[in-house]
This record gives C-alpha cells, sequence and structure tokens, in this order.
C-alpha cells in the first residue's frame, strides 16, 4: 500500500552535494505513525532517494533529548544489532534526520497508524532482516 504524505518536501526535492559533485536528493519521506502506550518509538518512515532507492523501517525514536531516527537493522548471532543502511558522513545523516522528522512533525493526523498486530508484525520484521 502506498502512503501518501501531506508534507510539501516531495514538491521541493532536498539535496545535498556529495564528494565529486554527484547530488543526492530525497524525493519522498512517507509516515507511518504508531500509537502504543509506553513505546518510546512513534513511528517508521520511508525514505526514496533519486526516485531511484528506497529505504524503509527507519525508526523515529522519542529519546530523553527529543526525537531521533535508527537506521533500519538486523540481529546479529551475538545478539547484538547492525545497521542495514545508513548514511557515511554527518552531513547525510543531518539531512536525513532533519527530512524525516520535518515530515514527521508536519504530517497532519490523517497519516496512517499501526494498531497493535502492525506494530508487531513491523518490529518482528525490523528484528529479523
Amino acid at each position: 500500500m502506498l502512503h501518501f504524505s501531506l508534507n510539501w518536501y516531495n514538491m521541493v526535492n532536498k539535496s545535498l552535494t556529495l564528494g565529486g559533485g554527484c547530488l543526492l536528493k530525497i524525493t519522498s519521506v512517507n509516515i507511518r505513525r504508531i500509537e502504543k502506550e509506553g513505546s518510546r518509538m512513534k513511528a517508521i518512515a520511508s525514505v526514496l532517494i533519486d526516485d531511484g532507492l528506497a529505504i524503509h523501517d527507519i525508526r523515529i525514536i522519542e529519546g530523553d533529548n527529543g526525537l531521533f531516527i535508527a537506521m533500519p537493522s538486523r540481529k546479529t548471532a551475538t545478539g547484538g544489532y547492525r545497521d542495514i543502511a545508513h548514511p557515511i558522513n554527518q552531513d547525510i545523516r543531518r539531512m536525513f534526520e532533519e527530512e524525516i522528522l520535518t515530515t514527521y512533525e508536519n504530517e497532519s493526523m490523517h497519516g496512517e497508524v499501526l494498531g497493535a498486530e502492525e506494530i508487531k508484525e513491523a518490529a518482528t520484521n525490523v528484528d529479523e532482516t
């Protein structure tokens, strides 16, 4: 199912110049809000880069110092977690975080909200991948 974000971001196309002159554009940010009492995870985001690469299961988490993003990860054999995809430098991390959190904060209550079963499935998928 495709989720429509009400954020104007999709029309603006933020971009960042990388080393070598390559332009990285986040062309879409979609948010699925999660309402679970006592949970620090507030939503799951998907980002489309240059209309050609999607990164799913980016978690939006309420930390002690405010919201932050956690990139998709998988559980390792030793019980830890390792990112599947992640920004390599601070500029790109900042761009991802700003765009995802801005979309999250600006999205109206018409956004998709996951119920208890969908939350459990999303958490399982994040842990298993």
